[in-house]
């Protein structure tokens, strides 16, 4: 079996490194970053006719494998998926689709329309953590699903990285951060409900990375300035302490001290994370309701110390308490009086070594076997992955109608 790469970002890499791994050829890579092409291209052994700093170059060769592998920036996925298509492609997608609802639907009516799969990452149906609230709600021992509590910790450094500095800041250059980062969330809800979404209202907005909440007596870049010491997102703090690892290595590709400090002098990992050009919110709130009647509220916050997610699953006979930090899930029985003891048991979810809690190879694995006639479909196929894309747009929609009149989007003007 043979893939081509578009991307060798850090989630291109993900997929290329188990594709090799796996003892599937990446057959041709294109990536406009001219170092990180050379780098993947000696890590998976591709010869240099067949690496590419323009994609429409390796699309001009007709098909050459089996399927592709897309991780490239959000608002670039339209043109590169509809070109894959026409080259005869099936795909595998980073998420988001795209950051435009009819752009979704355009891929999902063509790959359609064409016969052509499309398997879109989002990841988190493949852990074995959420897989297993699936199966608990799916067996009904708890009766049918009511209510749902569902929250999303970013983590305030992670919030720094990836949207106060990295490249999903702004949404007119990426996506929202309700669609970058938690269409992910919004899929989970559709697929444990088993239901479609009718109805959306949210509000949100970008309290805290703003010029106004830094330091007395900082500047523009964290090495020079004379009060990073005290700052809890100084660079060197947040990057030298984990050289090697996430997510010091999108920094720069040379993880040595040396290099990280230059990537820092000069890069924008290296900027304030006051005065960056970020415009997407750092906190929100969402209520839903679905077609089942079932309703659930969101919560997307920065403003945590650490990464993960917890859900709150209420049925008719009992609850689920989950958190995929903690990688437990708590079942407990409904009880009939305040003095009876609760029934209930806790599970301790074991996970691979991948990222995403081993969602990263599961998916990988999905999609792989979705190629062959045995398992013609996939978890995460593009018209199971739509949805989500447009309940992000629609939540989205409201945040800024919720917006009190005079204001700028988000609490600061899009730039």
């Amino acid at each position: 079996m043979k893939y081509i790469l578009i991307g060798a970002g850090s989630r291109g890499t993900i997929y290329g490194s188990w594709a090799h791994a796996h003892h599937i050829e990446i057959a041709a890579i294109a990536e406009l970053r001219r170092e990180r092409l050379e780098n993947a291209a000696k890590e998976w052994n591709v010869p240099r006719e067949r690496c590419f700093t323009d994609t429409a170059e390796l699309f001009a060769l007709g098909k050459i494998a089996d399927a592709a592998i897309i991780a490239t920036m959000d608002r670039d996925h339209y043109g590169h998926v509809m070109a894959a298509l026409d080259c005869g492609y099936d795909i595998l997608l980073e998420k988001p689709i795209s950051p435009s609802a009819k752009e979704c639907l355009a891929i999902e009516k063509k790959a359609n329309d064409l016969g052509r799969k499309i398997t879109v990452c989002h990841v988190l149906r493949y852990t074995n953590f959420f897989g297993a609230l699936k199966d608990i709600i799916d067996s009904g021992e708890l009766g049918k699903v009511v209510a749902i509590k569902h929250s999303e910790n970013i983590g305030n450094f992670h919030m720094a990285h990836s949207f106060v500095r990295g490249n999903w800041r702004n949404d007119t250059e990426s996506s929202p951060i309700i669609m970058q980062k938690s269409c992910h969330d919004l899929d989970i809800l559709l697929w444990l409900t088993g239901s479609h979404c009718t109805r959306v209202a949210a509000f949100g907005g970008l309290s805290y990375f703003r010029e106004e909440n830094a330091p007395a007596g900082s500047t523009a870049r964290c090495l020079d300035c004379p009060v990073a010491e005290n700052c809890r997102f100084d660079a060197r703090k947040a990057y030298l302490p984990v050289l090697g690892q996430w997510p010091a290595d999108v920094v720069c590709l040379d993880q040595t001290e040396g290099a990280l400090m230059e990537a820092l002098r000069t890069g924008p990992y290296g900027r304030c994370v006051y005065r960056c050009d970020n415009n997407v919110c750092d906190h929100m709130s969402v209520i839903m309701e679905f077609e089942n009647g079932v309703t659930a509220t969101f919560s997307l916050t920065a403003q945590t110390s650490a990464c993960h997610r917890s859900i709150h699953i209420m049925c008719e006979d009992g609850e689920i308490e989950a958190d995929d930090g903690r990688r437990q899930i708590l079942v407990r029985q409904h009880i009939a009086n305040q003095a009876e003891s609760f029934t209930e048991r806790v599970l301790n979810i074991r996970t691979n070594a991948s990222g995403h809690g081993g969602g990263d190879a599961g998916i990988m694995e999905d999609f792989t076997a979705s190629l062959s006639a045995h398992n013609p479909d996939s978890r995460s196929s593009i018209s199971r992955s739509v949805e989500s894309h447009l309940m992000a747009c629609a939540i989205e929609q409201s945040v800024s109608a919720q917006q009190p009149p005079g204001s700028t989007q988000n609490g600061r003007p899009r730039v």
